[in-house]
């Protein structure tokens, strides 16, 4: 009996709440019970880890804690890994491959904090609810933690993103498939022919030419430039019934073959220049092409486009995919490479190797986590948000957000900075952003459970208003901006939007809508800004709202 009793007393707070005095299992507990219903399904949909703070919004109603500066640490590492995925592709965007993705992105936010200014003023919401709402209409996860560093203990910014972030994913979802209906485009037949031209026309193809053209023989391979001005390679020459590599000095006879590989729209001015097509074609499988995958950081190839880069002609290699903001897509020619850029690289051994150290891949270097960089750059980072910054007769400070968020995007966009580096392995750096982002939602949910009841009772009709306008009129200035303003294609700007909007379910359905992978390079030019500027604005609201 005595056993039981201390088992009892161990189990229940005074309070009577199981666990209630066991602040660190409540976290888990909360984080482990978010993480599964964020992977529910519902019409094809999920929420992801931002269904922790439905969950801690439940836990924090009946009274339970998490321990106290847990979500302090959770938004200093959130931020810290989101400035360094940004970072790469931010500065860049305002370039001008990237200036009117960009434009869209920024008018999105811009046009959201204003929708939210004046949803709370017309319908008398509090500033932090107002607020709160903004960062979940626009699914903003980094929106939220700056709102929670300028306000902390304001329960309500927390309730108010928790009741915005299912309209937020809704409407966005509902846009991309509406929107196209509405001025009539067939959005599937739009990305099924993009889809089509680039695949019959960038396809790499791979064929034996016989050296006919009297114009070229007695001539060295070396001395042709078209080889190069069409972007193509030749690797090898068939010797006695073998495909051999080319020599270095080789001089072009009558009747010699050769391997030519290059996409197949450069291939007929290729053939006609040489001579003809070799019936023995079907040799060329006796070659084998391997695949490597190669993290992008040498500077003389960030910033050019494949097209520039002449990869086929210089290394040998194909471009076939390229992984960036944790989207993977198919590359055309005129897309730019990035810093920190993952390309699925296909060619021949050597030849890879040798594009390996060109890009600047380090095998063993990227597949590590330097956690001595990953420490100091969170440190300097808080150091420089609490830096006093005199502004006229006031001051202020960057804060946990601003410091970290700073020194991240500068990181990542440079790389390096001395001994720190700016890099973190994909794996590892998604694992960090989503310990910091679930620690984060569960504390700010949990200290605003107490309120929840209350706010619903006397704002929830109104908070649902606002939630709609806040996430349905951005995209429709973004749309009629990007439109009219900037004349982007139908298939850019919806990925334009998706981005502007910080939607990763919605360039999802985008997709999955249009066949085509062409709108997430969008998504990736206005993703960065977007992010970015959220952080700013919702400071800016809390100012203008109190």
């Amino acid at each position: 009996m005595m056993l039981l009793a201390q088992f009892n007393e161990n189990l229940l707070a005074a309070d009577g709440l199981p666990f209630a005095h066991r602040p660190a299992l409540v976290l888990l507990v909360v984080i482990t019970a978010g993480l599964l219903l964020g992977r529910l399904r519902v019409a094809g949909m999920s929420l992801g880890p931002s269904a922790v703070i439905f969950v801690a919004l439940a836990a924090g109603n009946i009274g339970y804690e998490v321990p106290a500066s847990i979500g302090s640490v959770g938004l200093v590492l959130f931020i810290y890994c989101v400035g360094l995925s940004a970072g790469p592709s931010f500065f860049r965007a305002f370039r001008k491959q990237g200036q009117k993705l960009a434009i869209v992105g920024l008018c999105i936010v811009v046009v959201g904090a204003g929708t939210t200014w004046l949803a709370s003023r017309l319908l008398g919401i509090p500033g932090p609810l107002s607020t709160g709402i903004f960062a979940g209409a626009l699914t903003s996860t980094p929106g939220l933690a700056a709102a929670v560093e300028v306000a902390p203990g304001v329960g309500a910014i927390s309730v108010g993103f928790s009741l915005a972030y299912p309209f937020g994913l809704i409407c966005v979802i509902a846009f991309v498939h509406l929107y196209p209906r509405i001025i009539g485009v067939d959005l599937g037949k739009l990305g099924r022919d993009a889809e089509a031209r680039d695949a019959d026309n960038h396809r790499i193809e791979r064929i034996l030419v016989k050296i006919r053209n009297p114009a070229v023989i007695g001539r060295k391979l070396s001395e042709l430039s078209f080889i190069s001005d069409y972007n193509c390679q030749v690797s090898r020459l068939l010797s006695d019934h073998k495909l051999v590599p080319v020599p270095a000095d080789l001089v072009l006879e009558e009747g010699q073959s050769l391997l030519v590989i290059a996409r197949r729209f450069r291939l007929a001015p290729v053939i006609q220049l040489l001579g003809e097509v070799d019936e023995r074609t079907g040799m060329i499988a006796m070659t084998q092409d391997q695949s490597m995958h190669i993290v992008v950081s040498d500077r003389r190839i960030v910033g050019k486009t494949l097209y520039e880069l002449n990869l086929r002609s210089q290394f040998g290699v194909t471009v076939t995919r390229i992984m960036r903001h944790d989207l993977e897509f198919v590359p055309r020619l005129a897309d730019r490479i990035e810093y920190g850029d993952m390309l699925n690289v296909v060619g021949e051994h050597e030849d890879l190797e040798r594009f390996a150290e060109y890009a600047g891949h380090r095998a063993h270097t990227f597949d590590e986590t330097d956690l001595v960089s990953l420490g100091v750059g969170i440190g300097a980072g808080v150091a420089l948000g609490v830096v006093q910054i005199g502004v006229g007769s006031q001051h202020m400070a960057l804060g946990l957000t601003g410091g970290p968020l700073l020194v991240a995007l500068i990181l990542g966009h440079l790389g390096k900075l001395g001994p720190i580096k700016g890099h973190i392995p994909r794996a590892s750096r998604l694992l960090l952003t989503d310990i910091g982002l679930v620690l984060l939602l569960a504390d700010a949910g949990v200290g605003a459970g107490a309120a929840i009841g209350g706010v619903l009772r006397e704002y929830g009709v109104m908070m649902c208003l606002a939630a709609t306008a806040v996430a349905i009129l951005p995209m429709i200035v973004g749309a009629l901006v990007g439109v009219y303003a900037l004349r982007l294609p139908i298939i850019q700007l919806l990925g334009g939007i998706c981005g502007g909007m910080t939607s990763t379910p919605g360039i999802g359905a985008l997709t999955a809508s249009t066949g085509s992978e062409a709108p997430v390079i969008s998504y990736a030019a206005a993703y960065p800004v977007a992010l970015v500027l959220m952080t700013v604005l919702v400071r800016v609201l809390l100012a203008l709202l109190g």
